[in-house]
């Protein structure tokens, strides 16, 4: 273990930790049951956990009061004993009864996925944006359950306490109090998502488009992003190795400069009250000009991950075949050769038949959009994806005509920078030109020069 985490209640994030991967017998898949064991391992291991066990559990239905059957749990209580486990992580959403009911069984602490995640988002929370979003949603977790300590309020850095807290005599946790909390970060949160509008707002009279990055988590949005803007963001083989908002200008072939937003990577099931706490971070997603979709492609569960993103994606109101989508099919070095050349293939008929359906199982809502293989590592791919945005951007074109003063450089000026001169007859004293923009740039023109 390297970097195990100390939080200020005295909780080691390196303890060790027993991972259960729940699955009802009547919707399993061996291989989504793997690929859901692997990351639930992976979310233990991105707060310093070490697993000591981890297995995937056949339920024939669930039990109230514990999930899983008394036999099941006998034997986990078993392993717990044997390998010292302090942690099991379950990875299923658990009622407050039955978290209880597993600790007294187990005689360990006990967390479910949503748990987990908040404790994750806790830690690497950095921005004042992220901090507040964060314990919203633990708060709203936690309000149901009262089973910990909420002081977790007043630490000065990460960890929201679900893996335990100063001590049970502290679980006089009063509901008002949370409450009031709550109303308080609400308010708070408010102020931050004015003060992001004003910022959006001037980031429109500077000229300047957006493009976000969206994906799940790990698929390498981060590394693209520093692979675009030559930026040094974190990046770590590690689930949610970014939580806050990011966001960098960069020049495209053409010369136009955008503004590239990354942003924290999606997962399945991701937990309701997350999805609401971040609805300030996501509004950058849903006013973007352009949506990059960064897909892991060499990943075994790349298509599952790709319909919890677009899941998210339409809770946002953001459709398979909305014209801002691309989908960036990354890390296309870790392909073998035969899969480099069929998606290479695929691409370019995509490209031939300008967006028509295909006859390729699945593959439909891929063909309304933009779609492209790159190695964000390597750069392959890289200028082909910066042509395919300018040529999205410029897709939402079309001609306005005005009549700009000769005397105002500045008005001239800009509109020969952003948009392509259809036509320009001058008199005397004005210039009537016909010039093709997009609908996001006339309207920075007319908040710039009020015309």
């Amino acid at each position: 273990m390297t970097g195990a985490y100390t939080d200020i209640a005295g909780i080691r994030h390196g303890e060790r930790a027993l991972v259960l991967n729940p699955v009802l017998k009547s919707d399993r898949s061996r291989r989504v049951d793997d690929g859901a064991l692997a990351e639930t391992i992976g979310l233990a291991h991105a707060i310093d956990l070490e697993v000591a066990y981890a297995l995937t559990v056949a339920l024939s239905h669930t039990v109230p009061a514990t999930l899983f059957g008394k036999g099941q749990v006998e034997n986990f209580a078993r392993i717990v004993g044997e390998e010292q486990i302090i942690l099991a992580v379950v990875n299923h959403v658990l009622t407050p009864v039955q978290q209880r009911n597993l600790e007294r069984e187990l005689k360990c602490k006990v967390i479910d996925r949503t748990g987990l995640i908040l404790e994750i988002f806790g830690d690497r929370a950095r921005t004042r944006e992220g901090q507040l979003q964060v314990e919203l949603a633990a708060l709203n977790y936690q309000k149901s359950r009262l089973i910990r300590s909420w002081t977790h309020l007043e630490r000065q850095r990460g960890g929201f306490g679900f893996l335990g807290g100063p001590g049970e005599s502290q679980l006089e946790t009063d509901r008002r109090l949370i409450e009031q909390r709550i109303t308080r970060l609400k308010q708070d949160l408010e102020t931050v998502r004015r003060t992001r509008g004003m910022q959006r707002d001037a980031r429109q009279r500077a000229e300047h488009p957006t493009v976000a990055l969206v994906g799940y988590t790990n698929a390498g949005k981060s590394t693209l992003f520093n692979r675009l803007t030559g930026a040094d963001v974190l990046v770590r083989d590690m689930l949610f190795a970014t939580l806050d908002p990011t966001m960098r200008g960069m020049k495209l072939p053409g010369g136009h400069e955008v503004v590239l937003s990354d942003t924290v990577g999606f997962i399945s099931d991701l937990p309701t009250h997350l999805i609401e706490a971040f609805r300030a971070t996501l509004e950058e997603v849903q006013l973007a000009d352009v949506i990059l979709h960064v897909r892991d492609i060499a990943h075994p569960d790349t298509r599952d991950q790709r319909d919890a993103v677009m899941n998210v994606l339409a809770d946002l109101g953001i459709g398979g075949d909305d014209k801002r989508l691309i989908e960036v099919q990354n890390k296309i070095d870790l392909l073998p050769p035969e899969e480099r050349l069929f998606l290479a293939e695929y691409v370019a008929r995509i490209s031939e038949e300008s967006g028509r359906a295909l006859p390729v199982e699945g593959l439909r809502q891929e063909a309304r959009g933009g779609l492209i293989g790159v190695s964000a590592v390597t750069g392959e791919g890289i200028p082909s994806l910066l042509k395919m945005i300018e040529k999205r951007l410029s897709a939402q074109h079309r001609a306005y005509e005005f009549v700009v003063s000769l005397s105002d450089g500045a008005a001239l000026s800009w509109l020969h920078a952003h948009g392509k001169i259809i036509e320009r007859r001058d008199t005397k004293t004005k210039a009537r030109l016909k010039v093709e923009l997009d609908a996001a740039d006339y309207g920075r023109f007319e908040s710039k020069f009020k015309k």
